[in-house]
């Protein structure tokens, strides 16, 4: 079987990024980690074929990627979007944020998270 989930060969690029994580992701982690949205269990960094998310619920199948400046460039954009569709593609549902939403207004971003995580619940 073709492994796509944390392949071996991406382990130190998804430890580096784990290690360094941007502020926003560092302020979101902090209120998914340790269960604390419906129960549901998020890991950071992981890996899905050659990407690496920023959060991913794998009993869900949902990402959460938080966009800081680095995705505004048209170039990074239309990355960001091949990358979405592969790996929604997968049957795995998407949620993104920008740095700014996290920062400006994180109770709505959670409400966001919460509603969706209740809503794939109710699915299974």
């Amino acid at each position: 079987m073709t492994e796509i989930f944390n392949k071996h060969s991406e382990k130190e690029k998804r430890q580096h990024l784990r290690k360094h994580m941007p502020n926003a992701e560092i302020v979101l982690w902090q209120k998914i980690c340790r269960r604390q949205i419906a129960g549901a269990k998020f890991r950071r960094q992981y890996g899905i074929d050659r990407f690496v998310v920023d959060f991913y619920c794998p009993s869900l199948r949902l990402v959460i990627e938080i966009d800081g400046p680095t995705h505004q460039s048209s170039e990074a954009q239309t990355y960001d979007q091949v990358r979405q569709e592969f790996i929604e593609s997968l049957g795995i549902e998407f949620l993104r944020f920008t740095n700014s939403e996290v920062y400006q207004n994180l109770d709505a971003v959670l409400q966001i998270i919460h509603q969706k995580v209740l809503s794939l619940q109710g699915k299974k």
